[in-house]
């Protein structure tokens, strides 16, 4: 269970639609926040762009 503020990894390369990147597998997330009405979705930044990103492609460090 994810809870706000955790550190999570992603186990997938992701494109991030709109940034013109891709968060690659092993990016560490840190101080996440969780979206309130939608529990399959949590905000992290990375490369100083702050992006919603599936639970399913996480995983808790």
């Amino acid at each position: 269970m994810l809870s706000a503020g955790d550190t999570v990894t992603l186990i997938k390369d992701l494109k991030v639609k709109g940034a013109g990147f891709t968060a690659k597998r092993g990016t560490a997330v840190r101080n996440i926040t969780l979206v309130p009405d939608n529990a399959a979705h949590i905000e992290g930044r990375v490369n100083d762009q702050r992006i919603v990103i599936l639970t399913e492609f996480v995983k808790k460090s």
